[in-house]
């Protein structure tokens, strides 16, 4: 099994062909950190091609959900088994802002920060801010991202950096916030470090807020 029959299964959008490709290449012997590896190739490829404008929203999401499961369900068992460990950038704790059930966005977010190296905690949807804190503190983690697709649900953005401060990790703890009300503007007034207005952009600002070279 070839990286590149990997990457085509991933850039057929077929989430059946991207399970038995994965399964064909570990009944091979190949290692489950490669494949992860070849996966988040693929998806870093989709992203490029997104930021190009020769993909959209629904490429994203069509090549990173059938990514996410299949490396949750087959090869993170395998990882486990075999005790292997891939490299990781930074821990991320993500999800949705309590009073919205909107995960889309976030959900391709956390694909294209695991693609790119993070270490990624989805936390889910309708997450009150203690949940976000309580979690970034257990895993120790370099990045907190939350996502409000609803404007009544910004608040909830806010007292997540009132909750960070509090728990006494303001220091080693980075915020990031998007979703479709969310400015750069209000990430500032609340007191947050980036404002990513997609996918890649999230990336781009992840990196850049941990000093990692883009």
């Amino acid at each position: 099994m070839s990286e590149e029959e990997i990457i085509n299964a991933v850039l057929s959008f077929d989430a059946e062909k991207v399970t038995e490709t994965t399964k064909k290449a570990l009944n091979q012997g190949q290692d489950p950190v490669k494949v992860v590896d070849e996966l988040t190739k693929a998806l870093r490829i989709v992203g490029k091609k997104f930021e190009d404008g020769e993909f959209f929203l629904m490429h994203l999401v069509a090549a990173a959900e059938p990514v996410q499961r299949v490396i949750k369900d087959v090869l993170e068992p395998e990882m486990v088994k075999k005790k292997a460990e891939r490299k990781s950038l930074g821990k991320v704790v993500l999800g949705t802002v309590a009073g919205d059930i909107h995960d889309i966005g976030k959900n391709i977010v956390g694909a294209m920060l695991f693609a790119a190296g993070f270490e990624v905690y989805d936390i889910g949807k309708d997450i009150p801010a203690e949940q976000f804190v309580t979690k970034a503190k257990e895993v120790n983690a370099r990045i907190v991202g939350a996502s409000a697709l609803l404007s009544t649900s910004l608040p909830v953005q806010r007292e997540i950096v009132e909750g960070i401060v509090a728990a006494g990790l303001r220091d080693r703890v980075k915020l990031m916030f998007g979703g479709a009300p969310v400015t750069e503007e209000w990430v500032k007034e609340i007191g947050g470090d980036g404002y990513a207005e997609n996918a890649m952009e999230a990336v781009n600002v992840a990196k850049r807020l941990l000093g990692i070279q883009a």
